[in-house]
């Protein structure tokens, strides 16, 4: 599963591509991706060692040929149907999911949306958020192809600008409905007639509880495209790099708090805001040190390092397969755009507050990942469309099937942390674990700018010393001592050459794990 760039690809994908639309110089690109394609850390151990047996295999679906299907959300149905929104403004139901997926049959439930990206089935009804409003459908006659349109939520500003995407919506387990929505891009001067030029709420998250109004819950989004649950039912988001965005993050959304773009600050000031105005921001501070001096500001719960773990991540989406998807019941799968991929995500709570790693999942997908969801056997399916931006891939947009092959890969499971190190668990116990050696446990840690400027390189670069570690009885948990840890950082870990007792190398040898909280001793 290692990612290969030939140059035509590198060539054909700027450095920063996301459905927000925005982009880096050429040459950025090639300096970003050629020093990762190079070095150890950024490849699947797997290239080093005897390739695994597959452990997912993936299946592009036919796709109907009257339509081009740019799929931007993604709803199983009670019956185990999926249903499929379409950037172009339709809703398609796939009637047969889980046969083979050349036979794919389809069929038309709706139309004339204007760009929905999100979906979701409930009470009855499929959900889908367009630029200006959410929108109910249903089919009551029972023919198959929605007869009625209820605008369920609205009352966010629209200015006609390109960047104004909506995304959702999520239900949370109290019934409460979730949109998220990107800040306008562009001069306030050239958007006349929204309070001086800025659309009302850009930049937020916003809520609606049963038979309430939609209300904003937090600020400091950028281009939120991501929008789920975790197994626990808190609501996450993902964003996207770009101005105060050094990479993307992966967010817990809670009430009153502000994650740090500056655009959505004017309605901090309205009388409804639940977020208190952070005041000017400073520009070309580390997030750590932002972090301590904005009132208000909330780091996120994991951050995405740029190309190592995608370039704009998209959809989120939490496996509770039961098992049927492989050994990462209850952790995130989050997609990615320019690199076509899907990554993963563990999540602890420390002091109260979410953070954990992210890992490699499966690249190489046909087209630019948007959304994904598990259908009834655990399989997991993923929308795809890269109009209007470059992504790796062979196809301008698609949909695929994920399948567990029922073998388990050897790879990382879970990184924990602890008070002075981190706890590794692996999905198969190590080969000979008395011949480990702290030199095979590789960290670093570093951080990125909090500035205006488009992104950020890592900065305040330090290695962390592994003084110990102690393998389990069972052999699958490594537990590593360490000294340096830095609250706040990101810590990379690369991993040496190592093997499963069934003689299995490592599926990817790396993880990143933001420490935002060192726990306290004794965990």
């Amino acid at each position: 599963m290692a990612m290969r760039f030939t140059l035509p690809s590198i060539i054909r994908t700027p450095a920063r591509r996301s459905a927000a639309g925005r982009g880096l110089p050429l040459a950025l690109a090639w300096l970003a991706l050629v020093p990762w394609y190079f070095a150890p850390a950024g490849r699947a151990a797997e290239e080093a060692g005897t390739k695994p047996r597959a452990a997912y295999e993936r299946t592009p679906y036919a796709l109907p040929s009257e339509s081009k299907f740019e799929v931007s959300g993604i709803a199983v149905l009670p019956d185990g149907r999926a249903a499929l929104t379409l950037r172009k403004g339709e809703v398609w139901i796939l009637e047969n999911p889980l046969d083979d997926p050349t036979r794919a049959r389809y069929r038309k439930f709706a139309s004339g949306l204007h760009e929905p990206l999100g979906l979701t089935w409930h009470q009855g009804a499929l959900y889908t958020t367009q630029r200006s409003e959410v929108t109910r459908m249903e089919d009551r006659d029972g023919d198959g192809v929605a007869d009625t349109y209820v605008t369920v939520a609205a009352g966010w500003g629209l200015s006609g600008n390109y960047h104004e995407y909506a995304y959702g919506p999520v239900f949370d387990p109290a019934g409460n409905l979730w949109v998220t929505l990107n800040v306008t891009i562009g001069s306030p001067a050239k958007l006349a007639g929204h309070r001086g030029g800025t659309p009302l709420w850009r930049g937020w998250a916003m809520r609606q509880a049963p038979g309430g109004e939609l209300l904003p819950v937090a600020a400091g989004f950028r281009s939120p495209f991501g929008l789920g649950l975790n197994a626990e039912g808190d609501v996450f988001a993902t964003d996207q790099q770009g101005n105060w965005w050094g990479t993307c993050p992966l967010i817990h959304v809670q009430p009153g708090r502000f994650y740090g773009h500056a655009d959505s600050i004017p309605d901090t000031r309205r009388p409804e805001s639940p977020v208190k105005d952070p005041g000017v921001l400073p520009s070309g501070l580390t997030v750590v040190e932002a972090a301590a001096r904005i009132p208000g500001f909330a780091l996120p719960a994991v951050w995405f390092p740029y190309v190592k773990m995608g370039q704009s991540t998209t959809g989120i989406i939490c496996n509770q397969t039961a098992g049927a998807f492989g050994p990462f019941e209850r952790q995130l799968f989050i997609g990615d755009f320019t690199l076509a991929q899907v990554n993963r995500v563990f999540l602890e709570k420390v002091d109260g507050e979410y953070q954990g790693a992210c890992f490699p999942f499966l690249d190489q997908m046909q087209s630019a990942v948007l959304q994904m969801a598990f259908l009834k056997d655990g399989s997991m399916i993923v929308g795809e469309s890269n109009r209007g931006w470059n992504s790796l891939g062979s196809r301008s947009f698609g949909l695929e099937r994920i399948r567990w092959t029922g073998h388990v890969p050897f790879e990382l499971q879970t990184m924990e942390a602890t008070s002075d190190g981190f706890r590794l668990t692996f999905t198969e116990p190590v080969a000979a674990p008395s011949s480990l050696t702290p030199s095979q446990f590789k960290l670093s840690s570093y951080t990125y700018l909090y500035q205006q400027a488009y992104g950020s390189p890592e900065t305040a670069t330090q290695d962390v010393a592994v003084d110990r570690l102690k393998v389990s009885a069972d052999g699958r948990v490594v537990t590593l001592t360490c000294s340096g840890l830095r609250a706040g950082f990101v810590h990379q870990l690369v991993l040496g050459p190592l093997q499963s007792a069934s003689g299995q190398s490592l599926r990817y040898d790396r993880a990143y794990y933001t420490l935002n909280r060192i726990p306290a001793a004794g965990r």
